[in-house]
């Protein structure tokens, strides 16, 4: 058996058993409620964006982008773990467990770096709204595109050999084989680590830095030439990014923290338990996203039957 929790015919290894049946049973739960509400919120996203198409601005296509990978994340992803935790291993087979590690990866990925794409566009709009043109709905796709090719590379390299997939924490679901001890498999994680977690976080706290002081620079400027104050609008801004911050870090940084102490300690042992939490709470991600990147949306709000959805997102941010 290597590392990665397969035999050498490359069938998966037997699962051991990690909890008892009510503790499968509860995760099993937790991801049916998951799957749910990451399926019914992105998917009323990508609804009502089609429905409405005065809704499809150049910014908004990024959050469609963001619903649809959340979107697999949850059928690909929560769905399956599902499954899985109702049974109490992974029983499907080397196969799926492959497809299952990859797909969550690539469409993780993509969600990540769109939201990245997203803060760096909201830093044009709000900080620098005369430095170029407008946003507009070509230069939208196009690095949407980009995003889409760019982790499809780091998704499919495991597939070719440079590190792999194979099952995680308490055997129910698969991801990247953080626990191979390997040349290969370091080189990997920490260009891994650098390019698709450190990066975007850098670019995610300096842009949403220089919006919230953007923002704060507005409100005294109105305050000091109209005699009236912003206060409300730019608190509601203020809200609006630390939620996105917080949900952000909340969602990745335990992730990345498994990663780098995997390889920056290679002979640390690590209980299967505390090796699940991360990648569960990497998989909430589909749920609040839509939630703070478009439900709040007035704009969205009266497309919608009375009732369905709340409003309140700052009009900065939504240019």
């Amino acid at each position: 058996m290597d590392g990665n929790g397969t035999t050498r015919s490359g069938a998966p290894a037997e699962a051991p058993t990690v909890f008892p049946r009510a503790g499968y049973s509860a995760l099993a739960f937790l991801m049916f409620v998951n799957t749910l509400l990451s399926v019914f919120n992105n998917g009323l996203v990508i609804a009502v964006s089609l429905r409405n198409p005065g809704l499809l601005r150049p910014i908004n296509v990024f959050v469609v982008s963001l619903a649809a990978s959340d979107l697999m994340i949850g059928l690909c992803g929560s769905l399956v773990v599902t499954v899985t935790n109702y049974h109490g291993s992974f029983f499907m087979g080397r196969a799926a467990c492959v497809f299952q590690g990859f797909a969550v990866n690539y469409f993780g990925l993509v969600s990540l770096c769109t939201l990245t794409l997203l803060s760096y566009e909201r830093y044009k709009a709000v900080c620098e709204p005369r430095a170029g043109r407008r946003l507009s709905m070509r230069r939208s796709v196009t690095g949407l595109l980009r995003v889409w090719l760019f982790c499809l590379f780091w998704a499919a390299a495991p597939l070719l050999g440079w590190s792999g997939y194979g099952p995680e924490g308490v055997r129910t679901s698969c991801s990247l084989a953080w626990e191979e001890r390997s040349w290969s498999n370091y080189s990997y994680l920490i260009l891994y680590t650098l390019t698709c977690f450190l990066f975007p976080v850098a670019v995610i706290i300096y842009c949403y830095s220089k919006v919230l002081a953007s923002l704060r620079k507005l409100n005294k400027s109105v305050e000091s030439q109209a005699g009236r104050s912003l206060s409300k609008e730019t608190e509601r801004a203020v809200k609006m990014v630390l939620a996105m911050i917080a949900a952000f870090f909340a969602c990745w940084l335990p992730y990345t923290a498994l990663s780098l102490a995997v390889v920056l300690r290679p002979q640390l042992d690590i209980p299967p338990l505390l090796a699940t939490v991360p990648m569960y709470l990497a998989k909430t991600s589909p749920v609040y996203n839509p939630v703070i990147y478009f439900l709040s949306n007035e704009q969205v709000t009266g497309t919608c039957p009375s009732g369905l959805l709340s409003s309140q997102t700052a009009a900065p941010l939504s240019r």
